[in-house]
């Protein structure tokens, strides 16, 4: 039987770093993961597929150029599965061998088969062919991540009613698709579907989208991909999907029939811990699977950890990359700081993008705190001009004593990437008025910051003026 000092289950983004970390602490480690889907869902169907679809679904059509070039511009009239597929096969096909190497030059042996626990400490490793192998570790870390969660009630083909996994193996682009869910993925999709011309109609029982997100933000988004021609049909929960030969009808409980070509449903994830014979490690999963930890990422198990997806919100690739990180480090006793914080950027994929760090407008006024907003719109940037983005937005949020930075909301082009400064500003707890005094290259969208802080101080300003200088009216009842 091999010993490990550390055995992660999965090969994903959380799951290698875990696996990574504590080979550079020196442990003997390895990684379970099945032959086809080394990187996890992460590499294979999820994260890295549908943003690199993005960036092909943008340059294909060329929409973030039609603002310089006329609403007729196109790179391609008409763009082809294989034409999206070509871009994500190949970027996926480095991304493996990037993860290959990294576990090989750390020394972590990669186990190929699906683990199930034997005891607490002990999983069996079964390959494809049928063949196994028992591995002891002294710790190890859960990091199977989800898969898409699937309503018995709904007949998937993978052809015409797919899932967030089928989606990517589809024939051809479609005329029209149902999108069933209104969550990250689900958004995400609609937007790029819409960008390729295919009429989108949403259905999301809720009243609204991406509540977790600024409601001004939000709001953009929707009248950006309402230009784009989607539909939205809020507080409306499907019935059925009936299947016809010339395509399908989604029957709302409103009486609503909603035909297309194909149905997209994205009903949130479930947690990939129904093979691992939990109960015979001591350990549970909740509800869709997942898996209760601490804050250092103990099930109840104490040399068990879970990590990644499988333990739920935020459910994002970064995140579980520093979860699995710290779980490691905690295992073996070194220290790691502080709590894993709040200032965790939330990054939307959608057309165009969404990002943000901190507390929302609404959480602010919740609990009564104090606050200015202070608001820069691509338009009033020359970069924002060059780049043809006259709809993109970043909102900083302000303590209005403190002067401290509360939150950062961006939306369109490089909001992903732009999130950063403002993050690294309140991780360092800097004010706004660093941002006022700092000097951004121009022209760039990072001037946006210098911009947005301004607007915020000079109506922190104003409010000091007027109540120094008496000047101050109440409204009129």
């Amino acid at each position: 039987m091999d010993s490990y000092d550390l055995v992660v289950i999965g090969s994903g983004p959380a799951g290698q770093k875990a696996a990574i970390a504590a080979a550079k602490l020196g442990r003997r480690a390895a990684v379970v993961e099945r032959r086809d889907m080394v990187g996890g869902v992460c590499i294979n169907t999820g994260t890295i597929p549908s943003k690199t679809m993005r960036e092909a679904v943008l340059y294909l059509t060329g929409l973030s150029q039609r603002e310089l070039y006329g609403q007729s511009y196109r790179v391609k009239n008409d763009i082809t599965v294989a034409d999206l597929s070509a871009r994500t096969q190949h970027v996926i096909a480095r991304e493996i061998d990037v993860i290959r190497n990294q576990l090989s030059r750390n020394h972590v042996a990669l186990l190929p088969g699906t683990a199930t626990f034997l005891d607490p400490h002990t999983l069996k490793v079964a390959d494809d062919n049928g063949d196994h192998r028992e591995v002891r570790a002294d710790k190890i870390v859960i990091a199977v991540g989800t898969r898409p969660a699937r309503p018995a009630s709904v007949d998937f083909d993978g052809a015409t009613i797919m899932d967030s996994d089928q989606i990517l193996g589809m024939a051809h682009v479609p005329t029209s698709m149902v999108v069933v869910g209104a969550g990250v993925i689900g958004i995400e999709y609609a937007s790029m579907f819409a960008a390729l011309g295919t009429k989108v109609t949403v259905v999301e029982k809720r009243s609204s989208m991406l509540d977790f997100c600024d409601r001004e933000i939000v709001e953009a988004l929707q009248y950006q991909l309402r230009d784009l021609a989607v539909t939205f049909r809020f507080s409306e929960s499907v019935k059925e999907v009936q299947r016809h030969p010339a395509g399908t009808v989604t029957l709302l409980e409103s009486g609503k029939r909603i035909p297309a070509d194909t149905v997209l449903y994205s009903a949130g994830r479930q947690g990939v811990t129904d093979a691992l014979d939990m109960p015979a490690a001591g350990l549970s999963a909740g509800e869709r699977g997942r898996i209760e930890v601490n804050e250092h990422f103990q099930t109840e198990v104490g040399h068990i950890y879970a990590v990644g997806d499988v333990i739920g919100f935020p459910a994002l690739a970064a995140t579980s990359m520093e979860q699995g990180r710290r779980a490691s480090y905690h295992a073996f006793g070194e220290s790691v700081g502080g709590k894993l914080g709040d200032l965790q950027p939330i990054g939307i994929y959608t057309i165009p993008e969404i990002s943000y760090v901190g507390r929302t407008e609404e959480q602010l006024t919740g609990e009564n705190v104090p606050f200015e907003v202070g608001v820069s719109r691509y338009r009033e940037l020359a970069r924002g001009a060059i780049l043809g983005d006259s709809y993109g937005m970043l909102k900083l949020l302000v303590h209005a004593e403190s002067r401290e930075l509360l939150g950062v909301h961006v939306f369109g082009t490089n909001a992903t990437e732009l999130v950063h400064i403002g993050q690294t500003v309140m991780g360092c707890g800097g004010t706004v008025d660093y941002l006022v005094d700092a000097v951004f290259n121009y022209p760039t969208l990072a001037e946006s910051y210098k911009v947005a802080a301004l607007d915020a101080v000079n109506k922190m300003r104003a409010i000091a003026k007027v109540t120094q200088t008496g000047d101050y009216r109440p409204l009129p009842e």
